[in-house]
């Protein structure tokens, strides 16, 4: 049992697991605030065309089609911001690869007869006083 209790600690100590959870925290913010937006914003400007119908009064039977159809909004707005997110994320990681993969500039050579490194424009090694081409 100890074990046990010791294994659960180092897997909650981990990083991977404190990201995610202050993603979950940060998500359901940010699902509070796309609702908003969706339920006070969007709908009611979706609503004008339609001569001022409130969606969530929307019924098929049992089925509060109006809820339904405010819930597929707020996904496709925040599948769409999630998408952005990532996508900046991605092209700027890329960036930064791209810069640590600089080519490196020879700058020195190996004297052939001392092994010594040298400049790469010496023509005589300053160790073994060789010349080198």
């Amino acid at each position: 049992m100890k074990e046990f209790i010791k294994e659960f600690k180092e897997f909650i100590s981990k990083g991977n697991v404190m990201d995610m959870a202050v993603g979950v925290i940060i998500g359901g913010a940010f699902s509070a605030i796309v609702t908003s937006l969706v339920e006070d914003v969007i709908m009611p400007i979706v609503a004008i065309p339609t001569g001022g119908l409130n969606f969530k009064d929307i019924k098929w039977g049992p089925i509060m089609a109006g809820n339904l159809i405010s819930a597929v909004i707020n996904f496709l707005i925040i599948a769409f911001v999630l998408f952005s997110v990532i996508k900046a994320f991605n092209k700027a990681k890329a960036v930064v690869a791209n810069d640590a993969e600089v080519e490196e500039v020879i700058t020195t050579k190996t004297c052939p007869y001392c092994k010594s490194e040298i400049d790469i424009e010496a023509t005589r090694c300053p160790h073994c006083t060789s010349e080198v081409e």
